[in-house]
């Protein structure tokens, strides 16, 4: 159904005009979000359902900001018919897309989605299928935190929620419905948490026996040191190490709600301790463009190569935890050659003592070797990288 024509109006001026207010920033501000927050809160009149509807459209425009930016002054209607036609069919957009959606749907060339300097990064993802994930809205994967799915999935099914399971990763769940997870009693009481199947993944990809230690080098908020310890079981245990408080504080609350009892977080590294480490280097997040597409814009070539050395120094300092014999995992959420392969390149040949170690599962991308790519179109996930080494 369509809007009243005055509602109309005023839904695409005030969208027109939380754009101008983004304008000056998008391309140079890699914390945008902040400011769409900030935008969306500041008008009391707006309630939950406006608020989705604005942050849609906005991330909408964002994620195809070429074809978007060059009508904002010459054809602003043409603007907001072209955000109409490119927004996910939600609940809360429906009515904004059947009143403005007029017309053929923009045409374009997709790789114009991309930035053109990324090209020489990454050629693979300037392939149909993945610029075609790339510039679509990102799903929600969940990984289930308990053995038996039952009182989960019963949740998601009295909520009326659409869900499927993982095809190549057992524990992993695609909520298909508009939904907010965190409402429910199972992510209450630690059954279920929110991680992208990629980010899965990365850790799957290395293989773990229960029972294992490992450190956890740069946790954040401990997305993957709650992965690791419910892959190791009780029998093993997961040290959280990271330079910023706050994300330290989030990780025991996550674990602590988790009830996971073998996740410690720690204030030093100890030299020479570990038989595994992970280093989940902080990243351009190219690899999350699809979730965070404001980073398209926000982020230059020369961005992406000092990040390259940041890494390479993490990897370094980290690698000196790893005992003989052990073994050191680098990941990143990036989809650049310049932090990923590059660096692990650089890594070898500046660090003897370590050699390259093959991954025990690749989920179906090509190459048998140490390292691994995970393109978002394969199994609709965001883009991560993961290489192993084996210390002698």
């Amino acid at each position: 159904m369509s809007l009243p024509a005055h509602i109309a109006d005023s839904q695409a001026q005030h969208f027109l005009r939380m754009l101008g207010a983004l304008r000056p920033h998008w391309r140079r501000d890699p914390h945008l979000p902040a400011r769409i927050q900030h935008l969306l809160t500041r008008n009391r009149a707006h309630g939950s359902r406006d608020r989705r509807l604005y942050r849609e459209l906005i991330y909408t425009a964002l994620r195809h900001l070429p074809w978007i930016e060059s009508q904002l002054d010459a054809a602003p209607a043409e603007a907001v018919r072209r955000v109409a036609w490119l927004a996910a069919d939600t609940p809360d957009t429906r009515a904004f897309r059947t009143t403005f959606a007029t017309g053929e749907p923009p045409a374009g060339d997709p790789a114009e989605l991309l930035p053109a300097w990324f090209r020489t990064h990454c050629p693979a993802a300037f392939a149909p299928a993945e610029l075609a994930a790339l510039n679509s809205r990102a799903p929600l994967w969940l990984r289930l935190q308990t053995d038996d799915p039952a009182p989960v999935l019963a949740e998601f099914d009295a909520r009326g929620w659409a869900w499927e399971t993982s095809r190549v990763l057992p524990g992993a769940i695609r909520l298909l419905a508009e939904a907010d997870v965190t409402k429910t009693a199972a992510y209450a009481t630690g059954l279920v948490e929110v991680q992208d199947l990629g980010s899965q993944l990365v850790l799957g990809s290395v293989g773990l026996e229960p029972g294992g230690h490992w450190l956890d080098a740069c946790a954040g908020a401990g997305g993957k040191s709650l992965q690791l310890a419910r892959l190791v079981g009780p029998a093993g245990g997961v040290d959280a190490h990271d330079i910023r408080p706050a994300a330290l504080t989030e990780l025991k609350l996550r674990a602590a709600r988790a009830g996971l009892a073998n996740v410690r977080v720690i204030p030093q590294v100890v030299t020479g301790h570990y038989a595994n480490v992970l280093v989940d280097a902080p990243c351009s997040g190219s690899g999350t463009w699809r979730r965070s597409p404001h980073l398209k814009w926000a982020t230059a070539a020369g961005d992406i190569a000092a990040r390259a050395e940041q890494q390479l120094d993490l990897l370094r300092q980290y690698a000196l935890a790893v005992r003989p014999g052990g073994r050191l995992v680098y990941a990143t959420c990036s989809l650049s050659r310049v932090e990923n392969e590059d660096v692990a390149a650089a890594f070898l040949a500046l660090e003897p003592a370590f050699a390259p170690e093959p991954l025990r599962e690749r989920f179906g991308f090509p190459g048998d070797g140490p390292a691994m790519t995970i393109l978002p179109a394969r199994h609709d996930t965001d883009g991560f990288f993961v290489a192993a080494f084996r210390r002698s």
